[in-house]
């Protein structure tokens, strides 16, 4: 049976309009679709458009302030958001808090006056308010209604601009928050997922312009201020003297100076402890002037030239002699010993000062002057104070010359040795010599140390010097005990430097001089000063316990003229004392001069050590010492130092030396 056709019209239509009303919805349907896409697509332009601007201007930036001010401004602009602020993290305060930066969009001031207000006198602590819950946590924080928030400390200023909601997001430099953003809006606005991540991104650009600005301020920092200490460097400091002078140019009655610090025997700490006991104790002397000057100045600067030389500039000074004082007071806050790795070192300082009158031509010139100062107070005896005067410069420039001099004249081999002799108060025998460097600059014109030794110990050709006087007093001794034969062989006393003795090899350099000349290690006494031995007394008797188990003999130089050697006599492996003329000078003239003696012969006598009385030129000094119980002399009395010639002649005559002798040996 075939199936029955309906021809109903009515029918037809329904059909229709339902295909149609499908076809609608889904044409509705595809245009919703696409016009949600378009809608995300171009909110995720406008996004996109805003951190790339804001992206954009934070490189370009030359300041925080600059690049966070557009930033701010941007994002109020595409959130329709009425007020933002910023805050950067104010690291100099005890506790870090967060502090209004000069960085703020508000679209109505008059209107938000009350919270712009509140805002730029209010800083934050961690936890503390909006801000301070997002430098907390280092996460955004979204307060949809202020209204019930508690930890609001302008509330007030809030309810009073109708403000509903609030935002903030950190900036974060690595994991650190180094500052806040907030913002806020008079609607109730719910909390947007997409725009917390929009306002992170953006984050991320600000908190580089923070890192390239430290990076920048750090550069700057690095250029103007010494690495160890903190302190400015010369680069800095002489842009605080040029400015100086400027203004004593400008002003009158007011009075500048500069002072040029430079440490005694820094380099033999450095050279006996290490660089890090160095720079420790570098450290400390830092603080210490740092908090002299604290506390009787007002405008000040010290600076660390490098190494152990430092300088300061004195402003608003009250008076020209103001420098002076500063200076001893300087001096007086390094008598304490500094303790470096359990071990007391005592520092002290030579300190030059020049006043600054306003005519200098450049800065280099009260830092030049005040240099020549200061080796004034080194040549007068280290640990003191000296003013400028114009004759320095001519000395400067001699010091110059003669340096010259000196380098040339090891070249060319022009140092001689002349020997004074070593007499038994017993027998009025010649024991032994002392070795005593001379420079024979021409035919007629010998040189004494006093005139050179100075500046080779500055320069430190020092250590040149005495590396050839140990190898040719050696080789001189060796001659002379052959030609002289004795049961107790001739024994010859050599000055070491304090430099020369921190060298690292100089162990070595002993062993070889004496092997070399194929002396018995016996002969030979090395001459420290109490200068060497307090310096590093640890090192020192480690050194000197090594030479004596090699053989040679160790005496103590200029005996009572330092201040801490009978602290550690006892552990120091010395075979000698030598009493220091300045004593000698004053037996039988003063009983303190008497009783210093007694004092070092009764020392001497419990520790078995034997004592040599230096710059005997009397009888009468011959015979108290002798009667006190010192062992031996020298000194003009029995001789003055001789050239190797005269020497011979000297021994060739095989009596005890007497003041006749004495005599004729002259």
């Amino acid at each position: 049976m075939l199936p029955q056709v309906t021809d109903d019209p009515g029918l037809q239509v329904l059909r229709i309009e339902r295909r149609l009303q499908r076809e609608r919805a889904a044409r509705l349907e595809g245009e919703a679709i696409a016009e949600k896409g378009l809608r995300e697509l171009y909110e995720k332009q406008q996004r996109l458009a805003l951190v790339e601007t804001i992206a954009a201007a934070s490189n370009q930036s030359a300041s925080i302030e600059g690049a966070f001010n557009l930033a701010i401004k941007e994002i109020c602009k595409y959130t329709e958001w009425p007020l933002g602020q910023a805050y950067i993290v104010h690291c100099s305060s005890e506790d870090l808090r967060l502090e209004p930066l000069q960085a703020r969009h508000v679209t109505d001031e008059d209107a938000l006056r009350p919270m712009i207000e509140a805002t730029s006198a209010t800083s934050f602590v961690c936890g503390e308010g909006l801000p301070g819950r997002v430098f907390a946590s280092a996460t955004p924080v979204w307060v949809q209604c202020l209204a019930t928030d508690r930890n609001l400390p302008r509330a007030d200023a809030v309810v009073a601009c109708g403000i509903h909601s609030g935002i903030a997001f950190p900036i974060l430099v690595g994991r650190e928050v180094a500052a806040v953003v907030e913002f806020f809006s008079y609607k109730d606005q719910e909390p947007d997922a997409a725009l917390v991540t929009l306002l992170g991104q953006i984050g991320i650009q600000l908190g580089r312009v923070i890192e390239r600005k430290r990076a920048e301020d750090r550069l700057i920092y690095d250029a103007s201020h010494d690495g160890l200490t903190g302190l400015p460097n010369r680069l800095l400091f002489r842009d605080r003297v040029d400015r100086a002078v400027a203004r004593a140019r400008r002003i009158s009655g007011e009075h500048f100076a500069v002072l040029f610090i430079d440490l005694d025997r820094f380099k033999l700490v450095n050279d006996s402890l290490g660089h890090a006991a160095g720079d420790n104790m570098l450290v400390e002397i830092a603080q210490r002037l740092h908090g002299v000057l604290q506390q009787h100045l007002a405008a000040y600067t010290l600076a660390r030239l490098g190494g152990d030389e430092f300088t300061v500039l004195l402003e608003e000074l009250d008076s020209p002699n103001k420098a002076m004082q500063i200076g001893k007071l300087l001096i007086d806050a390094l008598r304490t010993p500094i303790l470096i790795d359990g071990q007391e070192i005592y520092a002290s300082a030579s300190i030059g000062v020049t006043n600054i009158t306003g005519t200098e031509p450049s800065p280099e010139t009260p830092l030049r002057n005040a240099d020549l100062a200061m080796y004034r107070a080194k040549s007068l005896g280290r640990g003191r104070v000296e003013l400028y005067d114009i004759g320095l410069h001519d000395i400067a420039v001699e010091r110059l010359r003669l340096e010259g001099d000196l380098r040339r004249a090891l070249v060319n081999k022009e140092f001689i040795l002349h020997y004074q002799p070593i007499v038994s108060l017993e027998t009025h025998e010649i024991i032994g010599f002392e070795a005593l460097i001379r420079w024979q600059r021409g035919p007629q014109d010998l040189v004494f140390p006093g005139d050179f030794i100075g500046v080779a110990e500055d320069t430190g050709l020092i250590v040149l010097i005495g590396g050839w006087v140990l190898r040719e007093a050696c080789r001189m001794l060796a001659g002379l005990q052959a030609r002289y034969p004795r049961p107790e062989p001739l024994a010859i006393s050599i000055n070491i430097s304090p430099r020369q003795f921190t060298q690292p090899d100089f162990i070595d350099q002993v062993r070889r001089a004496v092997l070399n000349s194929g002396l018995e290690p016996r002969s030979v006494r090395l001459e420290i000063t109490e200068t060497v031995a307090i310096g590093d007394p640890e090192r020192t008797i480690l050194v000197l316990t090594a030479l004596r188990e090699f053989g040679v003999r160790i005496s103590l130089d200029d005996f009572g003229t330092g201040y801490s050697s009978l602290n550690y006599l006892h552990r120091l492996p010395v075979d000698t004392l030598k009493i220091d003329r300045s004593f000698v000078t004053g037996l039988g003239l003063t009983a303190e001069g008497t009783q210093i003696i007694r004092a070092i012969l009764v020392l001497a006598e419990n520790l078995k050590i034997d004592v040599v009385a230096e710059g005997t030129e009397q009888e009468g000094q011959i015979r108290q010492l002798a009667d006190m119980g010192c062992h031996y002399a020298q000194g003009y009395y029995f001789s003055k130092p001789l050239a190797l010639p005269d020497l011979d002649a000297l021994l060739d005559s095989s009596a005890p030396l007497s003041k006749v002798a004495a005599r004729t040996a002259d």
